[in-house]
């Protein structure tokens, strides 16, 4: 499964924002990476570096490649509504963005891996592709022989009760239904998904 695999804290200093989690390495040096740290004097952005930063955060924060990227986003500009926040939508209806929004796993890489390794069920049935696009109404679960892992037992621990208005969670039973598509006031992450459009546009 093709996917980004380089220094996390590298790309989360790029942007200066801790895209992968909570980073203590982008607390120590919160500035872009580089031989020059601090003293190297960076100049004005053109706009389409502006706008082609954005759509790296976007895919670095999603933790998906270029070609799937695109093809998300001329599926996004197909469907009716505001393109820039059908792309996020889409997005966010990825089983493994959802493994991570239900508390399941604490990071998406970490959902992507228990996906990939059949622990987690959509609507009573294994699913290992990362990338599922789930629907309204699709229930999402642990699987049973894996509900005793040690990264789903603590990452539910610290997990904070309806959390996402458009997801609903059963503790008991360590299974989610995805309720519908979140508004774009409702995603939390810090993407100018015009920016992505603008470029796309071009």
């Amino acid at each position: 499964m093709a996917r980004y695999t380089g220094p996390k804290s590298k790309i989360a200093r790029r942007f200066r924002e801790p895209i992968f989690g909570p980073d203590k390495a982008l607390e120590r040096k919160n500035y872009p990476p580089g031989m020059h740290g601090t003293s190297r004097k960076r100049g004005k952005q053109s706009e389409f570096a502006i706008q082609l930063m954005e759509k790296q955060k976007a895919k670095y924060t999603y933790g998906v490649l270029e070609r799937y990227f695109e093809n998300l986003f001329h599926k996004s500009s197909a469907k009716e509504g505001i393109t820039g926040e059908n792309l996020l939508k889409f997005l966010e209806a990825r089983l493994d963005n959802v493994v991570y929004r239900l508390g399941i796993a604490p990071t998406r890489s970490s959902a992507r891996q228990l996906v990939s390794h059949q622990h987690i069920t959509v609507n009573g049935s294994v699913v290992n592709i990362a990338s599922y696009s789930l629907r309204p109404g699709d229930t999402i679960a642990v699987r049973e022989r894996s509900k005793s892992l040690e990264v789903i037992v603590k990452s539910l621990l610290g997990r904070k009760l309806n959390k996402y208005s458009w997801l609903e969670w059963s503790p008991s039973e360590l299974t989610g239904v995805f309720i519908n598509y979140p508004n774009r006031d409702e995603i939390p992450e810090n993407i100018k998904e015009n920016l992505i459009v603008e470029l796309y546009s071009k």
